[in-house]
């Protein structure tokens, strides 16, 4: 019969542990690794000081003679001294809306299901895989995707409107207005490019959402169940508040990324040339032409001359304005609802 000794119930790795948290010298390696990462954060900080400076100072001329009247002039280029990014920024805040209003709630949806209801099954598994694998897809698939699908989709829409009107009742007259209001412009209307870079963005809502509801402790989980809860009842008040910050820094983070692109709508029919609105109002220009900041930045760049150079560099110098913007909003919204563990 042996003798039970110290090492025998686990005294060396205690004394391991114990040296480790007592170790006075200094980690030669963890400072490596810490001076790489704050040179990796410099040198992105670096990257964007220096475009924001060149942006400034190829666009000032801009600024200086015509301020505010260059944001609130319309896409044109046939005449650099009208010409501005009232259109492009419109059309970005429109499409920036669809967004949130299609790809958000269906990410969401989807994240919260593969979590919490399919658990380690092989569809679920098989989801996920191809999830991630659908956010490195080049964002010009899915402009041909909206191309395909989306733009035809939204043309027999219009088509069957007018179809509708020819009922003689008001219902069918008030939905027939709506549906070619919506599909007009044979289906390259902005709702088309919405639905393009709402499919762009939702495989990064649905990782974002995934990795801030696996973040939530397990506990909480539990200890809504042990008082009753159903599962909903656990998910709805304490899962996704516990997983809101996170959920919203992803979101907002992915909006960004749909504001910059301009491939999925320069496919799908955004206005490259001159656009003209005329009398229209808000809502009647939803279905005709529009654009996009980036593809105003595309427009003003095909020019020849320095006076298009200038305007690209100060299209491109508001389109990154409200990119960080958006970005310092994500941080503020992390930061102010964020919950220490």
């Amino acid at each position: 019969m042996s003798l039970t000794t110290i090492d025998s119930v686990g005294g060396s790795a205690a004394r391991s542990i114990t040296g480790g948290l007592t170790k006075t010298g200094v980690d030669v390696r963890a400072k490596v690794i810490e001076a790489l990462l704050i040179a990796a954060l410099g040198g992105s900080l670096l990257i964007l000081a220096v475009l924001i400076v060149d942006l400034i100072r190829r666009s000032w001329s801009v600024w200086t003679g015509r301020g505010a009247e260059f944001l609130t002039s319309g896409l044109n280029t046939t005449s650099a001294d009208i010409a501005g990014v009232w259109s492009g920024l419109k059309g970005t805040l429109v499409l920036a809306g669809l967004v949130i209003v299609i790809a958000f709630p269906l990410g969401i949806a989807c994240a919260v299901y593969l979590e919490e209801y399919a658990g380690k099954s092989g569809f679920a598994r098989l989801t996920r895989v191809n999830v991630r694998n659908l956010a490195g897809v080049p964002s010009v698939v899915y402009g041909l995707l909206g191309l395909g699908i989306f733009v035809k989709v939204l043309d027999s829409v219009g088509s069957g409107g007018q179809d509708v009107q020819g009922h003689g009742f008001v219902p069918f007259h008030w939905v027939g207005n709506l549906m070619d209001w919506i599909g007009g412009n044979n289906g390259r209307t902005v709702f088309a490019g919405g639905l393009a870079l709402s499919a762009l963005v939702l495989p990064i809502v649905v990782i974002t959402t995934s990795e801030a509801l696996r973040a939530v402790p397990r506990g909480i989980r539990e200890g809504a169940l042990g008082v009753g809860a159903t599962q909903w009842e656990t998910i709805r008040s304490h899962v996704l508040p516990a997983a809101t910050p996170g959920i919203l820094t992803g979101t907002v983070l992915s909006i960004a990324r749909a504001m910059g692109e301009a491939a999925p709508i320069l496919i799908v029919g955004a206005t490259t040339g001159t656009l003209l609105t005329g009398n229209q109002n808000f809502v009647e220009q939803l279905s005709g032409p529009w654009t996009g900041l980036p593809v105003v930045i595309f427009s003003y760049a095909r020019q020849p001359g320095s006076v298009w150079s200038s305007l690209t560099a100060a299209a491109a110098l508001v389109l990154l304005v409200l990119v960080l913007v958006l970005n310092g909003f994500a941080i503020w919204m992390r930061n102010r609802y964020e919950r220490k563990w």
